[in-house]
């Protein structure tokens, strides 16, 4: 079916923009520029667009993982191109947009945005939130997962648990819980060190609460082994922990849609 007016405009405009960026400036601030252009237009394109939309995607998708912009030392340049490259993992979505190898590059930089979701007054939150909320509704965790990228992954964990705060959107904590329950769920053997990151003591509230809720949302029975081989190699009392915890470990956890649950491990009313 041929492509109406305003697909007609996108498919110039994308083919537009990749063609300036296969050229793209010297200068950060043009770059910067011209990167916004490319991600205005990217979040336009629907996921598994037409033929003709995809073919006029290409340019810049080709352009975006040039070395040159990989490797480009300015932050913002940095976090506009995790965008773009975000947009087009939706857009690709199943199917991975780049060969094993450079995805394996992308999801470094994409997990690399996650170490300053804490800074809510940054002019750059609301893009981090972005990239943040496609990782979750595309499932890219479970291609991190294929490509046994173990340490990206225990760094995202601790991204997350470092950065969360109480005074976050719901769809940041909403986004990271999918994410976390995506990797424990998808995961044929649960990472020691990953489980870890769950059984919180003497943490902040809100990283308390975020561990609560991963727990409550993961399949029953996923978590109760290595929170045993954890506890017996720690020696720490099960009654330590908080209720979700005992209930993991002693097979009665019942997953609660809602995850409402408070950092004393009771459900919230």
């Amino acid at each position: 079916m041929a492509a109406d007016g305003a697909d007609s405009d996108l498919e110039e405009q994308l083919k537009d923009v990749g063609a300036r960026l296969q050229e793209a400036p010297d200068d950060s601030d043009g770059l910067l520029k011209l990167l916004y252009d490319v991600e205005k237009y990217l979040l336009r394109v629907e996921q598994s667009p037409a033929a003709s939309t995809f073919a006029a995607v290409r340019p810049a998708m080709d352009a975006l993982i040039k070395n040159e912009l990989l490797t480009h030392p300015n932050a913002e340049v940095k976090l506009a191109i995790a965008s773009c490259i975000s947009e087009v993992t939706r857009i690709t979505a199943p199917e991975a947009p780049y060969d094993d190898n450079i995805m394996r590059d992308l999801f470094s930089i994409i997990v690399g945005t996650f170490q300053n979701l804490d800074d809510i007054e940054s002019p750059s939150f609301a893009r981090r939130i972005s990239i943040l909320e496609t990782v979750a509704k595309v499932r890219s965790c479970v291609v991190m997962l294929d490509l046994e990228l173990d340490d990206l992954i225990l760094q995202m964990f601790n991204h997350f648990f470092t950065t969360v705060t109480s005074n976050q959107p719901e769809i940041v904590i909403s986004s990271m819980v999918t994410t976390m329950k995506l990797v424990i769920d998808e995961s044929e053997e649960i990472q020691t060190a990953l489980a870890s990151y769950l059984l919180q003591k003497e943490t902040s509230p809100a990283s308390f609460e975020l561990a609560e809720k991963v727990i409550s949302s993961c399949e029953d029975g996923k978590l109760k082994p290595i929170f045993l081989q954890l506890l017996k190699v720690q020696g720490t009392p099960l009654d330590e922990y908080s209720k979700i915890v005992t209930l993991v470990c002693e097979g009665d956890k019942v997953v609660r849609e809602d995850n409402n649950v408070d950092p004393s491990g009771k459900e919230g009313g």
